[in-house]
């Protein structure tokens, strides 16, 4: 078995859609209306669902064998606390460039964090933001001591 994707569902579709096009710099390879669509970069692919377009589009359903409320009620999922349990991870070769490029893109909901240095048994930087449903997104990279000095307002020396 082979993941093939992780998809999100959605309470805004064309929200989510600009979100991950400006944040992938990709538009979605594949799309099936408004329901679903696909973002691809070589081999991870990241889908995001329309939490509302089966119970809009009834009539553009087929649903053999019995309907499970737990897996089939797209709409009570999509509008569900979302407790932030999942994190979308993903990696910038120039972690401060690609802080800069989103920074002006960005509205005040996707709560922009500084770059951030985390040390366990090994150095780790990153920022963070919301998608538009509230899904934590974490990117990850390079970024060197004098880049993470100017994100946090320090000198050279300090």
């Amino acid at each position: 078995m082979q993941l093939s994707s992780v998809y999100l569902i959605c309470r805004d579709f064309a929200r989510t859609i600009d979100f991950y096009t400006t944040l992938l710099e990709i538009p979605p390879c594949a799309r099936n209306r408004d329901r679903f669509a696909v973002f691809r970069k070589g081999a991870q692919a990241l889908a995001v669902m329309n939490g509302f377009y089966d119970a809009q589009h009834p009539e553009q359903l087929v649903l053999c064998g019995p309907r499970d409320a737990l897996f089939d009620d797209l709409t009570g999922i999509a509008l569900a606390e979302n407790t932030r349990k999942a994190v979308l991870n993903f990696w910038a070769e120039d972690l401060a460039a690609e802080h800069a490029r989103l920074r002006p893109l960005l509205c005040p909901q996707a709560r922009l964090t500084p770059i951030r240095y985390l040390c366990s048994a090994s150095p780790y930087t990153y920022f963070s933001l919301l998608d538009p449903d509230g899904n934590m997104v974490e990117v990850a990279g390079n970024c060197t001591d004098g880049a993470m000095r100017r994100t946090w307002g320090m000198d050279e020396e300090g």
